[in-house]
């Protein structure tokens, strides 16, 4: 039985912004079983992935129920009791969490005597650069999704992206060829670094020039981090001041997986606990889909099957033997 949140099953997929493109070919971005179809070699936009994972889902020989929140597990002897938000219960032998760590937005708070009095969102609430046009904005961050935004409604608003570190780029093709080709062939995107990183590391910017192009033409500009906010201002590190309308937090995410508390299986963080996906807390526990769960590609289309075999595999030898 899988239980899915949201109204369908294409997870986080149809809330992203508009202009979302995988950063890897359509060659390199399948699920197990079915490829993704059409030009192997272009970069599928937000809607062909929503497509492709609807599509996967109904070839799935299982019980998909959707709506169907959860908001608790629970032991229940060797097995467990899953709450669901609807108040209903139910009962299974096993459990595999494939919420993935994009769920819950990370919000740090802003520095500064004050409150932001203009729009504050988390880039989870980016959709298109058109509620913007002619506004000051501030996007915070220096990732993919902090300079993918950031350069998008540079075409229409006066654009600042602040981070506390300078932008790292990537290039896209190196060699001539996609970055995921030389993973695959060196081996690194399969690799079981996931002990070694703990935690995510903040990642270069995959760029094919563009966005390199558009930093170094101040569309948008970088700046450091501002040092305050206070009302409708922020208050630069040069110690200048100017009124701001918009700040978009491009901050990254955390796993959510707070329904899994009553088990103890995660850290202070909010983490769980576990070894390559393996529970900690639990043997017939497991997850799927996290960020560096066992190799750099485990939160990915291309990666996450392969943790998802060791995961049934490790649950089905657990079963037998009890």
């Amino acid at each position: 039985m899988i239980l899915e949140a949201s109204d369908q099953t294409a997870g986080s997929w149809p809330r992203y912004y508009d202009s979302l493109t995988l950063f890897s070919p359509a060659r390199y971005s399948s699920l197990p079983t079915m490829p993704f179809g059409g030009d192997p070699d272009r970069y599928p936009r937000r809607d062909e992935v929503t497509a492709y994972l609807l599509r996967y889902a109904e070839h799935l020989d299982a019980d998909i129920r959707t709506r169907s929140r959860v908001t608790a597990v629970r032991t229940d002897g060797e097995d467990f009791v899953l709450d669901l938000e609807d108040g209903s219960r139910l009962g299974a032998r096993a459990v595999v969490t494939a919420t993935g760590g994009f769920g819950r937005p990370h919000r740090p708070a802003l520095p500064g005597p004050g409150a932001f009095t203009g729009t504050l969102l988390h880039v989870s609430q980016y959709r298109n650069p058109t509620p913007y046009t002619g506004q000051r904005v501030v996007v915070v961050g220096a990732g993919n999704s902090a300079v993918q935004v950031a350069a998008e409604l540079a075409r229409v608003a006066r654009v600042s992206l602040a981070s506390r570190t300078p932008v790292r780029f990537f290039p896209q093709r190196p060699l001539g060829r996609d970055l995921h080709f030389w993973l695959t062939l060196t081996g690194l995107d399969t690799a079981p670094l996931g002990r070694l990183q703990r935690r995510p590391a903040t990642m270069a910017v995959i760029d094919d020039g563009r966005y390199r192009t558009a930093l170094a033409a101040g569309r948008p500009e970088r700046r450091p981090m501002f040092t305050a906010v206070d009302g409708p201002a922020v208050t630069w590190a040069d110690n200048t001041t100017e009124k701001v309308d918009t700040i978009i937090l491009a901050t990254g995410y955390q796993p959510d997986l707070n329904f899994l508390a009553p088990l103890a299986a995660l850290d202070q963080t909010g983490r769980p606990l576990h070894r390559d996906g393996a529970s900690l807390a639990h043997p017939r526990l497991a997850h799927v889909g996290l960020e560096w769960q066992r190799s750099l590609s485990s939160a990915s289309l291309r990666g996450v099957g392969r943790d998802a075999r060791r995961a049934a595999r490790r649950i089905a030898r657990e079963l037998r033997s009890r």
